[in-house]
């Protein structure tokens, strides 16, 4: 834990040394480093047995909660719509 926060720390420092320094260049050595790990996140979740062999109901409940997030979202900014419109006095 202390290895990640000096981590965190030190690029902070070295970011405020280097903040007069234009680093265009930072923004795809960052995505380029994203990609890398998340194809390591995959060679690991590839490798682990139970992971894959429960892809399906992971999946499944994974579709079923950001489904449940997206009709819950949908139907709150509707009622919120409804409520505030409601109140100045126009129609709906």
């Amino acid at each position: 834990m202390f290895t990640v926060i000096g981590v965190m720390f030190g690029g902070i420092a070295i970011g405020f040394l280097f903040r007069r320094q234009r680093l265009s260049w930072i923004g795809k050595v960052i995505t380029v480093l994203i990609w890398v790990l998340l194809f390591l996140l995959g060679i690991e979740v590839g490798g682990n047995r139970r992971i894959v062999e429960g892809l399906a109901t992971l999946g499944g409940e994974a579709f079923l909660i950001a489904l449940t997030c997206v009709l819950g979202s949908c139907a709150l900014a509707w009622a919120l719509w409804y409520w505030l419109y409601r109140r100045k006095g126009g129609d709906v």
